[in-house]
């Protein structure tokens, strides 16, 4: 039809990203896999068409384990994204990522239970390769932006992914902290799988608001963390992250060539 909404971005992301802009639209969209955590708030950015979508909903009211992620995912691609940037609040495993950095992860470890996972349940068997999950064009892209915008970046990182609501205990934490892992979140997966399964170019851009239980003591003043600290840091940073995803949209480049875009028809037995 005409008047279907188009956008080629997609963010995951709260109100705080698009409160600012005029023109919001926002659409109700239906998946066959239930309804996304909200409306979908469409609008321009840097004269691109750009679709938001909080992950958690708009009052915070879905826990990370109770997520649709295969209909949020599925909204995005029935609008015609083509290219996701999932920022996210997660905490540290290491010393040296500190609050109010930002991650830019290229691998994830799931430790999640329980979670759709998959578009594909057949009849056409389906192994989508995550060796490399996040879209390599993008992962660079976000790095060149942050450090463009003088904010604080690591450019490569593991993050583990944990079912939640729950944090995770000091014994948890250390383990993660002994495999060499840098960042800990609990929505990173399957989000950025699912996208991966579609097509849609995806980066992680992971806003480091506390540091993880295993840390407590290795440093004066970390502390167990509590659900208002990474609400507080991850405000503190809202401002830092919108330039970060603005400027990322305005001067997004051609991803059209990544490989996130083109591995389907090599991952079906048909």
């Amino acid at each position: 039809m005409a008047d279907t909404p188009r956008a080629q971005v997609g963010i995951f992301g709260g109100s705080g990203f698009y409160s600012l802009l005029p023109d919001v639209r926002e659409v109700k969209i239906e998946t066959p896999y239930g309804p996304p955590s909200d409306k979908v708030a469409l609008a321009e950015v840097g004269g691109r068409q750009v679709a938001f979508l909080p992950r958690h909903g708009r009052d915070h009211s879905l826990p990370p384990h109770r997520i649709n992620y295969r209909a949020n995912v599925w909204a995005m691609k029935s609008l015609g994204v083509t290219d996701i940037l999932g920022p996210n609040a997660c905490g540290s495993l290491q010393t040296h990522i500190k609050p109010g950095h930002l991650v830019i992860c290229d691998q994830f470890v799931d430790r999640t239970s329980g979670r759709e996972d998959t578009f594909y349940h057949g009849p056409i068997t389906t192994h989508v390769s995550s060796a490399d999950p996040y879209c390599p064009i993008l992962r660079e892209h976000a790095v060149g932006v942050c450090r463009e915008q003088g904010v604080e970046v690591h450019e490569r990182g593991t993050v583990v992914v944990i079912q939640g609501p729950r944090f995770s205990t000091k014994a948890e934490s250390r383990w993660f902290m002994g495999q060499g892992w840098e960042v800990i979140n609990m929505t990173q997966y399957p989000e950025c799988y699912l996208a991966r399964e579609l097509e849609i170019s995806y980066v992680n851009l992971s806003v480091i608001t506390d540091y993880d239980a295993g840390l407590i003591g290795e440093e004066p003043g970390i502390k167990p963390v509590t659900n208002e600290q990474v609400l507080a840091v991850f405000t503190a940073n809202m401002d830092k992250l919108r330039r970060v995803l603005f400027r990322m949209v305005e001067a997004l480049p051609d991803t059209s060539g990544s490989p996130a875009r083109n591995h389907l028809k090599s991952a079906r037995f048909d």
